[in-house]
């Protein structure tokens, strides 16, 4: 496929930050990993003697089925899927094809044996996940985010509270502050169980007990899932309810959110010159301007965020309701759920290219904060207050409200109050460039 003709970003301009999704979220990985549920289904049937065991030569034929399952063979399993319209069931006659000359074709009325597609699919999918989830570059981000929180921690400078002036923070711990959040988000995200059931096609093991009644068919379903490191989800309908994915997306969503407050505040930064971006040679920032040196891999992050989370929101809130036992509407929902986690990798992707293009402009920092000596009106009424000075907050309120404040002014303040000497010869230190408090520790944290 060219890239200029994919009718989804995702697949054309974006190809580059997404290709390797296609190992998990492909259709082709849809049906890879549904060859893999199917064939260790069978072995744990040969395992737990409702099949005869199986030798090492034909578990080892097996595993090579998945092994070696390529685009041409994905193409045949979609060939009998279009004459006969189940994609589920093209994959069972694949399998059974595969193995009627060999060895196990006494074992191939047992392929799929008891089980609805929605059994596979269910596994297949959570198998997407699980190892999407394991290769996510939110860490990526994180890990460098948290390092330039490490590089700025010491430097200072005004904070801006409904956009203005406030008391002064450092540029490394506002950086912390985002690391912090999106690390909560990343080890809940990695601390969802993801759950999966094997149980038939309305979730009662009916088929599977009547034909063979003596076997706890319950307990079989348990240990199935389990083997494949899922938590069994024993007790469905016919589908398994996809509220664990509601998790996963869910908590997709607080982290791009996270990382979209991060985009925007970066952007404000570049926008106040607080950090600057290095000029690329070659590249062109307008199309008339030619001083310019946009923000556009923040801004490209920001939108690609929110088309994630859009697609994680109606996800989350439409996979887990199915109209009694099953409705089908879930099933090309949950094609899509690859889009939503690759809006997610355009927007990493763009974060990380943003990031190693900014340097700070430490003499504008300087220069603003420095002229700021009005920031210092909250530490002197904090320690007129401890001394007992009455109405401490009017006093400075009167000095600094909407003024433009001098270091002389707030220090004549100081020689009008009765407060220990010690105390205003500690405020007269007091500059805005070291009222930091403990902004440098947090960023290290």
């Amino acid at each position: 496929m060219n890239s200029l003709t994919a009718v989804s970003p995702i697949d054309g301009r974006y190809h580059k930050a997404t290709q390797h999704l296609q190992d998990y979220f492909s259709e082709f990985a849809l049906f890879k990993y549904r060859i893999f549920a199917e064939i260790k289904y069978l072995e744990f049937l040969s395992e737990k003697g409702i099949v005869r065991k199986f030798t090492g030569t034909e578990k080892a034929s097996l595993e090579s089925i998945i092994d070696s399952f390529s685009l041409e063979e994905c193409t045949a399993i979609k060939e009998i899927e279009r004459q006969i319209n189940h994609d589920m069931k093209a994959v069972e006659y694949y399998l059974r094809a595969k193995l009627i000359d060999t060895s196990l074709k006494d074992v191939v009325e047992f392929i799929h044996f008891g089980l609805t597609s929605e059994d596979i699919n269910n596994i297949a999918y959570a198998m997407m996940i699980k190892d999407y989830r394991t290769r996510t570059a939110i860490p990526h981000v994180l890990d460098k985010i948290k390092y330039l929180s490490d590089q700025y921690a010491s430097i200072p400078m005004v904070s801006r509270t409904h956009g203005q002036p406030a008391s002064p923070t450092t540029l490394g711990k506002e950086f912390a502050v985002f690391a912090s959040r999106l690390d909560i988000q990343l080890k809940q995200l990695q601390e969802i169980k993801i759950r999966a059931k094997l149980n038939g096609a309305t979730g009662t093991y009916a088929s599977f007990k009547v034909a063979y009644p003596e076997v706890d068919w319950i307990s079989f379903s348990k240990e199935v899932v389990a083997s494949l490191g899922f938590e069994p989800n024993l007790v469905t309908t016919q589908i398994e309810p996809h509220d664990w994915m509601a998790e996963i997306f869910h908590c997709m969503m607080r982290a791009n959110n996270i990382l979209l407050d991060f985009s925007k505040d970066m952007w404000t930064y570049i926008s106040m010159d607080y950090l600057k971006q290095k000029a690329v040679t070659g590249e062109v920032g307008s199309s008339t301007m030619p001083h310019k040196v946009n923000p556009i891999d923040f801004e490209n992050a920001e939108g690609n965020l929110g088309m994630a989370n859009a697609i994680f929101e109606h996800l989350a809130s439409k996979l887990p309701i199915s109209r009694l036992q099953r409705d089908l509407s879930d099933s090309t929902a949950l094609r899509n759920i690859g889009v939503g986690f690759a809006y997610s990798e355009i927007a990493y992707s763009s974060l990380l290219k943003g990031l190693g293009k900014i340097e700070v402009n430490r003499e504008k920092i300087k220069a603003d904060l420095s002229e700021r000596w009005e920031l210092l009106a909250e530490p002197y009424q904090q320690v007129f207050r401890r001394y007992g000075v009455v109405n401490a907050y009017d006093l400075l309120k009167d000095l600094t409200r909407g003024k433009g404040v001098t270091k002389e002014d707030l220090h004549g303040l100081l020689d009008r109050v009765n407060i220990p000497n010690d105390a205003k010869q500690r405020l007269k230190e007091l500059t805005p460039e070291i009222y930091i408090g403990e902004a440098g520790r947090l960023a290290k944290m």
